[in-house]
């Protein structure tokens, strides 16, 4: 602070401007911030809405009592509020001095009002927004919220006011959210108008090239829509592969294999980091090693990074090698971002239960990217992440002991148990994978419900899975197996198919479901 307090000032507003108390250390410069000006009353304030918004009631109360009697009136229109979100509107609109606190107490008390009931909030809103005196950036954080919540919880009756807004608000997740309920509703005009909003980053994307290809071509424009196919099948993804299939192209895996320096080769075991991630992996130092080897992947250059994935490839660190490409970003070297781990297993469960082999590969790289410990937050295990209570089920199911939660790790046992579920998942579904990758991520009882109100074609299907996480997993899990299947046919996607005719033509609805 001494030496240079510009720093100090720049770097204790950033510390100040959190909704959540920072450790005791901060309190002195906090001090003297507060004593120079440079943390004025604005911010006080400013921290006492994020501290209501992350529900944090102690640091609240506290930043009150540093605040001066001029702001009574928005303590107290505050403490009304979380009473009575419907209350907001009939507190006063300026608060604080000038009416500087206006903006961050709307934006707070909005932000649960939305959450709490999006219907309600949006006609308090249509009420106070034309009388506030705030900055339009706390008009854009309010608007782009309701437009999302009313988007993510199909209000329909605020979709005008969605339309009305959106242009203003503009961002990512809106805009995603709009065409995908234009999707469900098969209005590709819609598709097409809300397309022009995103960013120009944003429309590149396969997903979006996709779409908007799919809609020219309903929409009779097929020299359009050939030609956002073709931009979409660039793209090493799901939506890029579903688009190559379109216009009937070979998947773009845009795999690199760089070679390896015979001299570099030999001299990577003798690197400090290395030779020090081997003595911790000797000692059972498992999380150190890891620790070292990822803090050398991502301090080194480009070639020794490729020098440290050969040698974790070598070494048969399928986990470690994964975890190196991601470090360094080495989207491109699928040899090793795809390693051939417990490949005999997969192979060999795989034909014992009649399951695509290169599909159950793709669940576990997605699942636990081949960590054969992973454990998940919710207590799911090893290479394909086996809940406890699915392999006591399944094992009773094969007529096997119950391994128990650490017997369940060993990676050969787990790939029987996950091979013996996908495969009673694909019964379910009549033999759709992709059903069947949902359901596995997110239960067979939502993909059943999901189904029932499907729009019946596959790639709106995927669509419209409400989870986020199930929608990212669905297509992760088949581009995982395509590029899986091309790497066993030396690299090339000749002949390798994402899914099957019958699933591409198949109607995504109740009727998939097998009579049980």
């Amino acid at each position: 602070l001494p030496r240079d307090p510009a720093a100090a000032a720049v770097g204790g507003r950033a510390l100040w401007h959190v909704g959540h108390s920072q450790p005791a250390a901060c309190d002195t410069l906090f001090d003297r911030l507060r004593a120079s000006g440079e943390i004025s009353e604005v911010d006080i304030w400013e921290r006492k809405m994020l501290a209501w918004q992350q529900g944090e009631t102690g640091l609240a109360s506290y930043l009150d009592r540093l605040l001066g009697s001029r702001w009574q009136a928005g303590i107290d229109a505050a403490a009304q509020l979380q009473r009575s979100y419907a209350d907001i509107t009939r507190i006063p609109t300026c608060i604080g001095p000038e009416c500087l606190g206006s903006g961050p107490l709307f934006v707070a008390a909005m932000h649960g009002f939305i959450r709490a009931d999006t219907e309600a909030a949006m006609e308090a809103w249509r009420k106070i927004a034309p009388h506030l005196p705030v900055e339009p950036h706390y008009l854009h954080a309010i608007e782009e919220e309701l437009a999302f919540y009313s988007l993510v919880r199909s209000v329909e009756q605020n979709l005008s006011w969605v339309d009305e807004a959106l242009p203003r608000v503009a961002t990512s997740r809106v805009i995603e959210l709009r065409i995908r309920h234009a999707l469900a509703q098969r209005d590709w005009h819609d598709v097409l108008h809300w397309f022009e909003y995103f960013a120009p980053e944003d429309q590149e994307e396969s997903r979006w090239q996709y779409w908007k290809a799919r809609a020219h071509e309903q929409l009779g424009n097929s020299e359009r829509a050939n030609v956002a196919y073709a931009l979409a099948a660039q793209g090493r993804n799901f939506f890029g592969f579903a688009a190559a299939d379109r216009i009937g192209r070979s998947y773009s895996l845009n795999l690199e294999r760089a070679p390896i320096d015979t001299a570099l080769r030999d001299a990577v075991a003798q690197w400090p980091a290395v030779q020090r991630t081997e003595a911790l992996l000797r000692i059972g130092e498992e999380g150190l090693a890891n620790s070292e080897w990822l803090h050398a992947a991502a301090n080194g250059s480009p070639q020794e990074v490729r020098a440290l994935a050969d040698y974790a490839q070598r070494r048969g660190w399928h986990a470690r090698l994964v975890q190196t490409t991601i470090t360094a970003q080495l989207w491109d070297a699928l040899d090793w971002r795809f390693p051939e781990a417990y490949r005999e297993h997969f192979i060999h469960w795989g034909q014992q239960t009649g399951v695509d082999p290169y599909l159950l590969m793709g669940i576990a790289r997605r699942e636990s990217a081949y960590n054969p410990v992973a454990l998940s937050p919710a207590g799911a295990r090893g290479l394909m992440q086996i809940m406890p209570g699915t392999a006591t089920l399944l094992s009773r199911q094969l007529g096997i002991s119950d391994p128990g939660p650490y017997g369940v790790l060993d990676p050969e046992l787990n790939i029987r148990l996950g091979s013996t579920y996908i495969r009673d998942m694909t019964e379910r579904y009549r033999g759709n994978r992709l059903a069947a990758a949902a359901a596995y991520n997110a239960g067979p009882g939502r993909v059943d419900r999901w189904l029932q109100q499907a729009p019946e074609e596959f790639d709106l299907f995927v669509e419209s899975i409400p989870f986020r996480e199930t929608r990212n997993y669905v297509q992760a899990v088949l581009a995982y197996r395509v590029i899986f299947e091309s790497l066993a046919n030396d690299g090339s996607s000749e002949g390798v198919a994402m899914l099957s005719q019958a699933e591409k033509t198949v109607s995504y609805d109740g009727s998939m479901l097998a009579r049980r």
